[in-house]
């Protein structure tokens, strides 16, 4: 007979389990935050290539031992922990659609070490998540490879969807790939029910309780040291409701774009020369979001208008960083360390809490509750 699932082993006891996590390409994180949020795990250990990056995920994860530095080094320096899950979402730049892909780049190796590190530690279940692309990618295959007969994870299977995170509760439309992997003495887990895919929460909502007016361009005052360096911080979600510096042109334009418009309402005044030659392309470019809708994907330059649809529905400004964060499921008190652009990196490149909540109800068999709660935080 083979081991009880988390769900069985709740059904006997009469409790919830508490399963330990380890988080791998930990980012701010998003992914630990929501399956706190869901309940009945505990990340024991995380491991993130960027330190001011690692520094907001403790802030955030007291409790969670946390190491600052390339996994590669962890594993050869580091004892791995005694788990029952393993995260994380491997750097997924060379996979990426928005630029030129490269299967050869570097960072498309990492999930080898996502896989050893699987083989080493032994855990009931393991969870990736990437962008949607990487399920056609070779690195995809090889993986699949490795949980054949013979291969590094062959005592493990998974299988692999594209989900949207608007359909399990997120302010954005966001798709990406996850594998949700398990010993094979145990029985997949199952998806998570996608239970907001007919009525998606919307921009407005998100927006609901915040200001149209910003509160200025800069970051509170604040420093902590981190690495031997200062670095701005440390400031909660709502401090971050800062914009930028706008040229006048670019204030212009922006109050020349009507609700949910792009630059092709712009008139050919205030269009820049590529625009005027390019009368196709992206319809993202300079565009609002619409208030009765789920966001675009948040990426790392939300704060440039002219990287995507990243207006505000309203304001002539982009989205702050606050905003942002709040698409991706943060709370008001999350707390963050580091420069603008490094908060924006990090609030980009996080996984919606809400999706992360959603994949914790599924990886312990219980149905999702109805409405994504605030995150705790410790």
């Amino acid at each position: 007979m083979g081991a009880l699932s988390p769900a069985q082993v709740a059904q006997e006891s009469g409790r919830r389990p508490t399963l330990r996590v380890l988080d791998l390409f930990a980012g701010a994180g998003g992914l630990s935050a929501g399956l706190r949020a869901a309940g009945g795990f505990h990340t024991v250990q995380a491991v993130e290539l960027d330190p001011v990056a690692a520094r907001t995920y403790k802030e955030n994860h007291g409790r969670t031992k946390v190491f600052a530095g390339s996994i590669q080094d962890w594993l050869t320096s580091d004892d791995i922990p005694d788990v029952d899950v393993i995260v994380g979402g491997p750097p997924c730049q060379g996979f990426s659609t928005l630029g030129k892909q490269d299967e050869e780049d570097e960072r498309n190796a990492l999930w080898h070490e996502y896989a050893k590190t699987i083989a080493r530690a032994k855990p009931r279940y393991f969870l990736v998540e990437n962008v949607a692309v990487f399920l056609k990618s070779k690195q995809f295959a090889d993986f699949r490879t490795e949980t054949e007969r013979g291969g590094m994870l062959e005592d493990y299977t998974f299988r692999a969807a594209v989900l949207n995170a608007a359909d399990f509760g997120a302010y954005q439309s966001r798709r990406r790939a996850v594998l949700i992997g398990h010993s094979r003495d145990l029985e997949f887990p199952g998806w998570p029910e996608a239970k907001w895919s007919d009525h998606h929460r919307t921009v407005a909502q998100a927006f609901r309780h915040i200001e149209t007016a910003v509160d200025g361009l800069d970051l509170p005052t604040g420093t902590v040291t981190v690495n031997g360096r200062e670095q701005p911080g440390v400031f909660t979600t709502e401090q971050l409701h800062i914009s930028r510096h706008y040229e006048p042109i670019s204030v212009t334009r922006f109050s020349h774009i009507p609700p949910g418009g792009n630059r092709f309402h712009l008139p050919d005044h205030l269009k820049a020369p590529c625009w005027v030659r390019h009368t196709s392309g992206s319809a993202d470019v300079m565009g609002r979001l619409r208030w009765d809708e789920p966001s675009v994907t948040i990426r790392t330059e939300f704060f440039k208008p002219e990287k995507g649809r990243y207006l505000h529905p309203e304001a002539n400004r982009a989205i702050t960083h606050m905003e942002a964060a709040v698409l991706q499921g943060f709370p008001n008190s999350y707390r963050w360390v580091g420069s603008k652009v490094s908060i924006a990196r990090q609030i980009g490149n996080a996984v919606p809490v809400p999706l992360g909540r959603a994949l914790g109800f599924a990886l312990t068999g219980r149905d999702i509750a109805d409405e994504p709660p605030t995150t705790v935080v410790a």
